[in-house]
């Protein structure tokens, strides 16, 4: 099951926070780092999807420039 971005993003933020303040032992901290870079992953991911979506839609958006040969009037 995907999980959505915010959830994402708000288990990755718990995590950096965990790394900085607590005195964890060494395969903790590996095992939240290694959870945080595969959360990392998917929140580019999620962000890469909507940025193509966006830029989709903005194109949908702009009128159609028109081709004409610029030897005929």
């Amino acid at each position: 099951m995907a999980e959505s971005f915010e959830k994402s993003l708000k288990e990755l933020e718990e995590i950096v926070q965990q790394l900085e303040t607590q005195d964890l032992p060494l395969e903790k901290a590996l095992a939240l780092f290694e959870k945080g870079t595969s959360l990392s992953k998917i929140c580019s991911h999620t962000l890469d999807e909507a940025e193509k979506k966006i830029e989709v839609l903005l194109s949908q958006l702009e009128p159609k420039k028109q081709t004409t040969d610029p030897t005929t009037k």
